[in-house]
């Protein structure tokens, strides 16, 4: 698989957990503050609209969320 769709997938994986949570990114910003991470709303949009973050941010980021556990899926 390509580069560009291993992101897609990764993007996609990420805002089904925010929307499965009911977490908007205003919201995972405010939680990624309580946890010491500092980011704004726009740079979260702009990583997740790239799909090209790095797995730190997706573990910060299922972390804020109480994501424990993550089901990956070969289409």
């Amino acid at each position: 698989m390509p580069d560009k769709e291993w992101q897609d997938r990764v993007k996609n994986t990420l805002k089904a957990e925010l929307k499965r949570k009911g977490v908007s990114y205003r919201q995972l910003v405010e939680k990624l503050e309580a946890m010491g991470i500092h980011e704004t709303e726009t740079n979260i949009n702009n990583k997740i609209s790239r799909g090209g973050f790095s797995a730190v941010f997706l573990v910060q980021c299922l972390s804020a969320i109480g994501c424990s556990s993550l089901r990956l899926e070969n289409d």
